[in-house]
């Protein structure tokens, strides 16, 4: 009569490598996982910069469009600063500046609006006059922002300059 014993369970190299195994799946997935939200985060920055870009620019072109005249620069200058006659009496002037960071505008006698908010930084905002005697006048606009870092993490590192033209209608 033979006797066998069958014993069940794992021995402690097969655990080991399990453990491993496990282990290596578990690191692969959270740098995976880590990478998206880097990579969640840089996308979430740029949108924030190209959206605010956009958005102040279409608000200078426009007014431009709309105005009736272009006071500051003159003819052929350049100026940190933008000045047009427009046709509303109640915003007139209407005045785009840079101020500590932030584009504005004024219009009128009113206060100035901030057109950019805390979240990006407004740097070397340019306007030059492009105009011909004669005609209605033509603006090139230009203008950098860049997102706010405090903590100079890399995700949150982006720059863009933004160029356009307008003219007078």
């Amino acid at each position: 009569m033979k006797h066998t014993t069958t014993q069940k369970g794992f021995t402690l190299v097969e655990l080991l490598l399990y453990v491993a195994i496990a282990g290596s799946l578990l690191l692969l997935t959270t740098a995976f996982l880590f990478m998206l939200l880097e990579a969640r985060v840089k996308n979430q920055t740029i949108a924030e910069v190209e959206q605010q870009g956009l958005q102040v620019m279409q608000n200078i072109t426009q007014s431009v469009r709309n105005a009736e005249g272009i006071t500051a620069p003159t003819v052929g200058g350049s100026s940190p600063s933008l000045t047009l006659d427009v046709v509303s009496g109640v915003d007139d002037p209407t005045v785009y500046t840079l101020n500590s960071g932030t584009i504005e505008v004024t219009e009128g006698g009113g206060g100035a609006v901030a057109l950019t908010n805390t979240r990006v930084t407004a740097s070397g905002l340019s306007f030059e006059n492009l105009s011909r005697a004669g005609t209605p006048g033509v603006i090139r606009v230009s203008f950098t922002l860049t997102h706010v870092n405090p903590d100079n993490r890399q995700e949150y590192t982006f720059s863009k300059t933004f160029y356009a033209s307008a003219s007078v209608r």
